[in-house]
């Protein structure tokens, strides 16, 4: 069971180290997380005794106005024998046997991050006292509850204060150990306020009156300790603390221990509630109660870290590994990147991803249709017809047919094929492949970068795809199908023979003839271009595209001097800060994950 309070210490010190104090932020928090007992009470309450009377030493700053104005989170360790001492958490293998240096030293470094100011702070010192007079047992001290603030404090401090203090009680996995003094009235004490307010039905709350000796003749405080005057889940308990003689006299803890055990024995009042009062049993108590807490705690807080392991491992995936020191690692970084990239619009191409169905649909759908859009009736309406015949015929009719009338036919319709072909080449995955490609969103400079090299790259294959197009276009002006027509004569009834007498050869029946011949054969070059064209671009541009897309980028990058390469890899600031801040978060959390699976408790 001792292993449980030792578990939670190492965790708390790890959360303080890597900035986890349990304040507002955007990283999920394990502080909060972890059981503890916090001390509140009002300034002069006896707070700072109560502590001094558990450990047995004098440790604590004392003085007028605020003397706390930071979490001190206090860990005592029990040990078999030596000599007592102490150690911070800011001061690493630093030991402190003099107990007057570890209260100079609290001053100091509360100084330090306060400024001598008199502000107050939510960073905590950490401190473990090492001591075979004390239980194992962990106290958080909060800064006393003020109503006025003194000279050299803002007025905000005494808002402020209570706000920090309850910050910490409202927290469910927190103990409140609430400090009162005895001879004051207990509806006036701030402990139990603040206690009440945020602890209403005293689940959480442990009452500890002090002062007992100092109230008036006649009075006693028998029903707030028997539980009467104010209940609580758990017995109140009183304290006998040194007097302000004793401190100035320096009297030995050891012995006001003593003489607390004897007044609570000794005093009529008290003497049936002896064996449940004074600051020893009080440790005992408190020691018990947070090793039953923290058990029961304990798989709570291993799925919880499991969770939040894994939703910082993503996050951490998502934001990207941190950038090379070397020009080496910067220029493998740039390149796994682009082959990243690559990879993601190969895969969209493929139809691994979507987005290669789209290409599919222009050569399917879009060019098909732009095929059919194509308007050869006016073309082939019956005055072009006419116009281009009589205009082939010259000054001396063909005698036989007039073929260069249906060259020019068909070339006129044949040419305006170009634009649906060029058309089908424009299909671009470029932006989308970038903005799925995560590891760009880390790097601005690079994806401009990037984004440019593919667009070049493409528009060369591009335009080298386009003229394999046009150039099939050209192929079918240029060089009209012999078979096409050489069927002709055979099927004269359709009006396909071009062999007619010279008197008719003008008339429209014959003109439409012509016509309906011309049509047919362009359609059957747009059959043949449906199928062609297609090939020509995958063949030109996507096929190309697939194999050497980053080339020219890749060329470009090995003539780069490594400042060059860093400007690529130019990350934004924020960015940077959050992938420090999830690293060191990821580390508690794993860290503390070790340390709960290697701590064996009792069933």
């Amino acid at each position: 069971m001792e292993n449980l309070i030792q578990l939670v210490n190492k965790i708390q010190r790890a959360c303080t180290a890597l900035g986890d104090h349990g304040e507002e932020s955007a990283l999920p928090t394990l502080w909060d997380a972890l059981p503890s007992i916090a001390v509140v009470g009002g300034q002069s309450s006896g707070k700072s005794s109560v502590l001094e009377s558990i450990v047995g030493k004098d440790f604590l700053p004392r003085g007028s106005g605020i003397v706390t104005r930071r979490p001190l989170v206090l860990q005592l360790h029990k040990i078999d024998e030596g000599r007592e001492y102490a150690e911070f958490m800011h001061l690493p293998r630093k030991k402190f046997p003099d107990f007057a240096a570890v209260r100079q030293e609290i001053a100091d470094e509360t100084d330090r991050e306060t400024g001598r100011t008199k502000g107050i702070s939510s960073v905590p010192i950490h401190l473990s006292i090492y001591s075979p007079h004390v239980v194992n047992l962990t106290l958080v001290d909060l800064p006393g509850l003020t109503k006025v603030a003194v000279d050299g404090q803002p007025d905000s401090v005494v808002q402020d204060i209570e706000n920090m203090v309850r910050a910490f009680i409202e927290k469910p996995n927190c103990i409140i150990l609430a400090i009162s003094p005895a001879n004051q009235d207990l509806a006036t004490s701030d402990a139990i306020k603040i206690s009440r307010e945020v602890d209403p039905k005293g689940e959480r709350t442990f009452g500890v009156l002090t002062k007992i000796d100092l109230m008036d003749k006649g009075t006693d405080a028998v029903e707030i300790l028997e539980g009467k005057a104010y209940k609580l889940n758990y017995p109140w308990i009183g304290v006998v603390n040194r007097s302000q003689a004793d401190i100035n006299k320096n009297v030995d803890m050891i012995a006001a221990r003593r003489r607390e055990t004897e007044y609570f024995a000794n005093t009529p009042e008290y003497r049936h509630l002896a064996n449940r009062m004074g600051s020893v049993h009080l440790g005992k108590v408190l020691s018990k109660h947070l090793e039953t807490v923290i058990k029961s705690r304990i798989p709570g807080l291993q799925s919880l870290i499991s969770k939040t392991i894994i939703e910082l491992e993503t996050e951490l995936s998502r934001i990207g590994k941190p950038i090379a020191a070397d020009t080496g690692g910067k220029l493998y970084t740039i390149m796994e990147i682009c082959r990243t990239f690559d990879q993601m619009f190969k895969d969209h191409l493929d139809g691994i991803r979507a987005g290669g169905e789209k290409i599919y649909q222009v050569f399917d759908n879009q060019f098909p249709a732009a095929l059919k859009r194509l308007q050869f009736d006016k073309h082939l309406s019956m005055d072009n017809v006419r116009k281009l015949i009589t205009e082939a015929d010259g000054y001396q009719p063909h005698l036989i047919a007039p073929e260069q009338g249906y060259r020019r036919l068909i070339e006129s319709c044949l040419v305006s094929i170009r634009g649906p072909a060029e058309a089908a080449v424009d299909a671009d995955l470029i932006q989308k492949s970038m903005s799925e490609t995560m590891e760009l969103k880390q790097y601005p400079t690079l994806r401009v970068e990037l984004g440019n090299a593919a667009v070049e790259s493409l528009e060369r294959m591009r335009e080298e795809s386009k003229r394999a197009t046009l150039l099939l276009v050209d192929m079918e002006c240029g060089y009209l199908t012999v078979e096409f027509f050489r069927k002709l004569p055979q099927d004269a009834e359709k009006g396909g023979n071009p062999t007619n007498s010279l008197f008719d050869r003008y008339n429209d029946a014959y003109l439409r003839r012509i016509a309906t011949t011309v049509l047919s054969y362009v359609n059957m070059v747009c059959g043949s271009l449906r199928h062609t064209i297609p090939k020509s671009v995958v063949y030109c541009q996507v096929r190309e595209a697939k194999r050497s897309l980053l080339d020219y980028f890749f060329t470009d990058l090995g003539k780069k001097e490594g400042k060059q390469l860093s400007s690529l890899l130019n990350e934004d600031p924020a960015v940077m800060q959050r992938r420090t801040s999830l690293a060191k978060r990821l580390e508690l959390y794993r860290s503390a994950q070790s340390e709960i699976e290697a701590v064996a408790w009792d069933k």
